[in-house]
């Protein structure tokens, strides 16, 4: 049986940097993504943005999910904005199901955290 694979490539540019995900962010590839983002968190000069492109990502298990938090709170300690681009919809959903997608989309008017409620007065 083969090993599934994550292929990470990081661009820099201005003030963001894009970390790139194609393949499968599971058990067997979460230390790969959670060195390459941490050395883009921690990079000098450090990036006001951190943007995964997950738009090639196949899947993203409960490990994967971990480690994305984790990223998160790496990122939220230095004041960095994390922002996922394109998941793929087995993965929208588990953000939504776990209440963590507006951690990964800040100031997004559609990722509002599921604690926050909005009513109207007539």
């Amino acid at each position: 049986m083969s090993v599934p694979s994550l292929r990470l490539t990081v661009e820099t540019g201005g003030t963001t940097t894009r970390l790139r995900l194609a393949g499968v962010l599971d058990h067997d590839t979460t230390d790969a993504f959670g060195a390459r983002a941490t050395a883009c968190v921690e990079a000098d000069p450090a990036p006001a943005e951190l943007r995964l492109d997950c738009a090639q990502l196949r899947l993203c298990d409960s490990m994967g999910l971990a480690a994305l938090l984790m990223i998160h709170r790496r990122t939220a300690t230095r004041g960095i904005a994390l922002v996922l681009d394109d998941p793929p919809a087995s993965l929208e959903r588990m953000l939504r199901i776990t209440g963590t997608r507006h951690l990964f989309a800040p100031g997004s008017a559609d990722a509002e955290s599921p604690d926050e409620v909005s009513e109207t007065t007539d």
